[in-house]
């Protein structure tokens, strides 16, 4: 039996949605595009969404946007992809690297001792489709003597007076907090629409704006849609259309709109997406409740009383492993023709980030938890008779690398 990773959701829906769009003789950002604004919209019932071209342009023009600096500061994770800080050096700050919990998160202490004068943002990142303890974070950076330390370098950060907190939601659109979808808990939800991901449009991001006061979620997403325009006055469609072809440019924007034939994968299938977060859920608990046979199974937070993850990826870990045996048993494991993955590399442990004095040696919980962790296959087409498949794979090479 040969199992893939992760290949996309395609039906008959999503085929016939991107003819649809061919077929309409518009192609890029359209109609397609707003539906499936709209569409995520109502789903995590967010004021605004804007769909980019990838969750990492929309992160850096998000960023641009706060207005951050050289010697600004952007606290992340030390166990994310990189994408979640080089979003942060392309905007021109620093990321400030910080441990995790062993639940994968963000560690909010952590977060804590990291905050400075120069802090103008922090990234939490849904690990695996698990969210963040948002009401601690947005609590935290709502104190009074963190406020007081902030120090605005921007018109934007002064307007919002305190420490913007940007969720990499990469994972985990879908997943829930308190009673309801994520989207909504921070200030701006940035979700990924990889080839990968839950919901995907190929390549692409939606950002979900839910700014305080004095801030206007609307009219900012018409300038953060003409900013990902290059800044322009009228996207393509309404140029189109008799008589609109003047336009003007207000300011050094960006090119990173996402293509109304991308959009129509996405929109077919967020029309049915909660069939495919079953589906997801099902193949998890079904992990969940195999392998909690045995005891050298760390497997990973799915629910709790006031979370539910996205089931994007299900991340178990092997109690008692090091790094060298976790790698011989991935290969027992491919030898067996069941593609896993793992997720994901501390980024102090990329020659970049190590080439910037990032020491993995500071991170001692992502090391852990990265030299431990195996991502098997999780995806709405698995029958329950393939995932019977990975986890006996799973113990086999258990056996014969450790046990043996």
């Amino acid at each position: 039996m040969k199992i893939s990773f992760s290949p996309p959701f395609v039906d008959d829906s999503v085929i016939d949605e991107v003819v649809d769009s061919l077929k309409s003789g518009w192609i890029t950002t359209g109609p397609k595009v707003k539906a499936l604004e709209d569409e995520i919209r109502h789903f995590t019932n967010a004021k605004a969404v804007l769909c980019v071209n990838s969750w990492t342009s929309g992160a850096i023009m998000m960023l641009r946007w706060l207005g951050v600096k050289e010697a600004d500061e952007v606290i992340v994770p030390a166990y994310t992809y990189s994408a979640t800080a080089l979003a942060v050096l392309h905007a021109g700050a620093k990321p400030v690297m910080v441990d995790i919990n062993d639940d994968f998160n963000i560690s909010i202490e952590s977060i804590r001792k990291a905050i400075t004068a120069k802090t103008k943002a922090i990234i939490p990142v849904d690990i695996a489709g698990w969210p963040c303890d948002y009401q601690e974070i947005m609590e935290l950076v709502n104190e009074q003597a963190v406020k007081e330390l902030f120090t605005p370098t921007s018109d934007i950060q002064a307007q919002l007076g305190r420490i913007l907190v940007l969720n990499d939601a990469a994972h985990s659109l879908g997943a829930r907090y308190k009673g309801k979808n994520i989207g909504t808990d921070v200030d701006v939800t940035i979700f990924s629409l990889h080839a990968v991901k839950n919901i995907t449009t190929a390549e692409g991001g939606a950002i979900c704006l839910n700014l305080p006061a004095p801030f206007s979620n609307k009219e900012l997403f018409k300038i953060l849609r003409m900013i990902s325009l290059n800044y322009q006055t009228k996207d393509a469609f309404s140029k189109s259309i008799t008589g609109g072809w003047r336009y003007d440019i207000l300011g050094l924007g960006m090119k990173i709109n996402m293509p109304d034939v991308n959009a129509a994968i996405g929109l077919a299938q967020m029309r049915q997406y909660p069939l495919l977060l079953a589906q997801r859920k099902r193949i998890a608990e079904r992990y969940h409740n195999l392998f909690s046979a045995y005891d050298w199974a760390f497997l990973p937070p799915q629910f709790s009383r006031i979370k539910e993850s996205s089931y994007h990826i299900y991340a178990i870990r092997i109690k008692g492993i090091t790094e060298k045996q976790r790698d011989e048993m991935i290969q027992e494991i491919t030898n067996h023709k069941v593609a896993v993955n793992v997720h994901f590399i501390p980024m102090p442990m990329l020659s970049f980030f190590k080439n910037q004095g990032y020491d993995i040696a500071k991170y001692p919980q992502s090391y852990q938890n990265y030299a431990q962790e195996i991502s098997l296959p999780i995806y709405p087409q698995l029958t329950d008779k393939e995932v019977d498949y990975v986890i006996n794979t799973v113990k086999i090479a258990y056996e014969k690398v450790v046990t043996h």
